[in-house]
């Protein structure tokens, strides 16, 4: 199981959230959404302090995480984040 952030979509956040280095991104399971795993699940994102780590990635200067009560989602799969050229926005596929 791995969280796995292209370069890509790391410089998309970075961009977008105003983020700098050494602030993390929490990526996490909530209601609602069309995620592909879990029916009325899906993932969002917010810039924390990192607590509880479960995976991790450090792209580009900032750490981007999962908690650990939330790795259920992926059901022992990785999660791969990448930006969609095309339509310009940021893809998460459970793999």
């Amino acid at each position: 199981m791995k969280l796995i952030v292209e370069q890509s979509a790391a410089h998309w956040y970075k961009s977008e959230m105003g983020l700098t280095d050494g602030e993390s991104v929490r990526i996490y399971v909530r209601l609602g959404g069309c995620g592909s795993v879990h029916p009325g699940l899906s993932l969002g994102v917010t810039k924390e302090e990192p607590r509880n780590i479960g995976l991790r990635d450090d792209v580009a200067g900032i750490t981007y995480y999962i908690e650990e009560d939330n790795l259920w989602y992926l059901e022992n799969k990785s999660l791969r984040i990448s930006f969609d050229e095309k339509y310009e926005e940021i893809k998460m596929t459970v793999e």
